[in-house]
């Protein structure tokens, strides 16, 4: 099995709690992006890869013209259009080789995906090249520690609870990306979050036996783990 059908198997089996997951984000997702995007002229024309059950382009949707949502797994997508409203349309398709032409869109996004993409640098490559110049890339996703054994430690938990993770990039690893695909980084913020093991396990279709040894190798306790993340925005020179 590739890990494309990896993914696809796990978010297909999952897609029920991934929805509900997407749906209760959208609100809180769309005043953090008002801000952390500001300014939004209101016509702008956004890109969402790896879009999921569409949290970030059902969040986009009432602050710009037009959005359009990829993604590899066919039941998310069915999940963010019933929630579309016109100006938001979801396709199918491979966040590294991405079925739209150059300079096509005002502003591209990936939200929380690129540690499930087994070739992350192209698809960053690939946010970029269909970013008209002059327009902006945002990343959301988890960030590695920078001690190579806790990221070691950190993925080998990931990979337990969620057969679609690959990586997680560090923080300088984003920055490499961004300078080798002409992103210069304009805005930056970083996060830590408390979850809750047994909701992220459940999440992820993780339970009974296979669960109960992913919480041994917990990065935080049985009940909780702590996870970093960071936002970057990016204009594309």
């Amino acid at each position: 099995m590739s890990h494309d059908d990896a993914v696809r198997a796990r978010f297909a089996a999952t897609a029920e709690g991934v929805a509900a997951h997407a749906r209760e984000q959208v609100e809180q997702v769309r005043e953090q992006l008002r801000a952390f995007l500001a300014p939004l002229s209101g016509d702008e024309r956004a890109l969402d890869v790896g879009t999921g059950a569409g949290t970030l382009a059902l969040a986009l949707a009432p602050l710009i013209g037009e959005v359009v949502g990829v993604d590899l797994v066919p039941e998310l997508l069915e999940a963010a259009r019933q929630e579309a409203p016109v100006n938001a349309t979801f396709v199918e398709g491979d966040a590294t080789a991405l079925p739209f032409e150059s300079f096509s869109f005002d502003l591209a996004c990936s939200r929380r995906t690129l540690h499930h993409v087994s070739r992350p640098e192209l698809a960053l490559a690939e946010l970029a090249r269909v970013t008209k110049l002059g327009g902006r890339v945002f990343v959301d996703d988890q960030i590695a520690p920078v001690d190579p054994l806790a990221a070691f430690e950190l993925d080998r938990f990931e990979r337990r609870r969620d057969p679609s993770h690959h990586r997680t990039l560090a923080d300088g690893d984003f920055r490499d990306l961004f300078a080798a695909n002409t992103l210069v980084l304009i805005r930056g913020e970083h996060f830590t979050h408390r979850r809750e093991l047994d909701y992220y396990l459940g999440l992820a279709g993780c339970a009974g036996d296979d669960a109960e040894r992913v919480k041994d190798i917990s990065p935080g306790d049985r009940d909780h783990y702590l996870a970093e993340s960071a936002w970057y925005l990016c204009e594309k020179r």
